[in-house]
């Protein structure tokens, strides 16, 4: 199969991440309702936990993919969840290094030859405190996976355009903490990816 070039689409996410954000009402489109909180990460950054997320674009079998993973029951927070690699910033660290350095302890790859595409919304979680920062990259080649146990149970690698399909997204009415909410969520090959996951999605397609 010859090699696709997706330079076209990866410099167009490029210049959207310049350009002014389409912020926290694309996110909202994949909130639960009622919502866990109202609070938009400015109003927190005082007093909210800090993490940075990594969202990896990297091409396979000529479609540009995003890497998502599935969370053990061993983690601390959102336990068995779908999330992008990721996790809280170590002192003097900026949220970029952290999401690389998440990124390169999870899952084990190399990531001498990333491509940084730019910054998308904070988001603030309000369940686990934590306001995540997500860094949008590219990573050329075949990666190498070698996932760390104790937090990766699954390695999902979501082609984009499955992702803006018709089908997607999709609602049910789920049991949230002992109260119903109706949930937003993207299906892909039975699994359904929603909360802060689809909330940051929703920006990042939003640029295409």
């Amino acid at each position: 199969m010859r090699p696709v070039d997706h330079r076209a689409v990866l410099d167009r996410i490029e210049r959207g991440l310049r350009a002014p954000l389409p912020g926290l009402p694309a996110q909202l489109r994949m909130v639960p309702e009622p919502r866990p909180g109202t609070k938009a990460y400015f109003e927190v950054e005082e007093t909210s936990l800090k993490a940075g997320v990594l969202v990896l674009l990297y091409c396979r079998e000529g479609r540009l993919r995003l890497l998502l993973t599935r969370r053990t029951d061993r983690v601390l927070h959102h336990r068995g969840q779908i999330s992008f690699p990721g996790g809280e910033r170590h002192p003097g660290e900026s949220l970029e290094a952290t999401a690389l350095r998440e990124t390169q302890e999870e899952l084990g790859l190399d990531l001498a030859a990333v491509r940084i595409l730019g910054q998308l919304t904070p988001l603030y979680i309000p369940p686990s405190n934590f306001c995540i920062y997500p860094t949008v990259a590219f990573l050329p080649g075949t990666l190498d996976f070698h996932p760390q146990p104790d937090e990766v149970a699954d390695i999902i690698d979501v082609p984009i355009e499955d992702l803006i399909d018709a089908k997607n997204p999709k609602y049910e009415t789920w049991d949230l903490g002992g109260r119903e909410a109706v949930v937003p969520f993207y299906e892909f090959e039975g699994h359904k990816i929603w909360g802060a996951t689809a909330m940051v999605l929703a920006e990042f397609l939003a640029l295409l």
